[in-house]
């Protein structure tokens, strides 16, 4: 590993949601029925926070507000153990998918839960499934209206979920005056690959993602930074046994090994908040 990757601090994030949340099962579950699941997300998030208190890493945990509803003493032990608290939105229902007034309602509700919990202002925003594309960006401007002050929504791929490839792949100001902190890519014969957590990184061997990873630290200025799920860490969950085939390959492909994955990374590189990393930006 380079100098430069053992001396720069990069972003640790964790999607506070539970296994039947995510948008690949949004077909076979509806959300009529979460509350009647047996909720693993507080263990699985607990688990998580042991394990970064082990390493020495602090961490932005972009939580649900269903979530947060259901399990506040979590919230408040992420807050009390020194990590950042930011929205994930209220139920995980993608922006692409509803009106505008309902992703007001959406980005408002999840923001006074969490603030009512953790007795702090929110300032950072994480959209479920990066559903923040050309056809809604005004969501950006309601997030200037409910006071955040960054997102991290964008993840400038082609990918069947989301995914804009020609927009900006860097931390930058957009013209609203929010600051939009996309999922880090490299590219590839002029093409974005995504190396910024989730499945990537559960589908590839640990040494080829920390490859692609080390090609990004040393070559481009801007800081890291990484994303996964609570539920990633969890082989022992429930089997969707209904849902399409690809989103069964996409969601449980080695979770046994999501762990000890996530624990070399964790040694290999410094960590800390989206609100630590990015702060000079985000005073400008």
């Amino acid at each position: 590993m380079s100098n430069s990757s053992k001396t720069k601090t990069h972003a640790m994030t964790v999607d506070v949601e539970d296994y039947f949340h995510v948008s690949a099962f949004e077909s076979v579950i509806s959300p009529n029925d979460w509350d009647s699941i047996s909720l693993r997300v507080a263990d699985n998030t607990n688990r998580l926070i042991d394990l970064f208190n082990e390493n020495d890493v602090k961490a932005t945990f972009f939580t649900l507000g269903w979530v947060a509803k259901r399990c506040p003493e979590l919230v408040k032990r992420i807050v009390n153990e020194g990590h950042e608290i930011a929205s994930h939105g209220l139920n995980h229902r993608r922006n692409t998918s509803m009106s505008r007034a309902q992703v007001r309602t959406d980005i408002g509700d999840s923001k006074a839960i969490l603030e009512d919990i953790t007795g702090r202002a929110i300032q950072g925003y994480r959209a479920p499934s990066f559903s923040i594309d050309e056809s809604n960006e005004y969501v950006f401007e309601l997030l200037v209206e409910f006071g955040f002050k960054y997102s991290s929504s964008t993840y400038p791929i082609s990918h069947d979920l989301y995914g804009v490839p020609h927009w900006p792949r860097f931390a930058h100001k957009r013209q609203e005056g929010l600051i939009e902190i996309p999922i880090p890519t490299i590219q590839h014969k002029g093409i974005n690959k995504g190396i910024g957590g989730g499945g990537y990184f559960r589908l590839f061997p640990y040494w080829l993602s920390k490859r692609r990873i080390e090609r990004y630290v040393n070559s481009i200025e801007h800081p890291y930074n990484f994303y996964f799920h609570p539920w990633e860490i969890d082989p022992e969950q429930p089997r969707v046994d209904n849902a399409p085939f690809k989103s069964k390959l996409r969601h449980y492909i080695n979770l046994g090994a999501m762990e000890n994955k996530l624990v070399k990374l964790m040694r290999d590189y410094k960590w800390s908040s989206m609100n630590k990393v990015y702060e000079d930006l985000l005073r400008e």
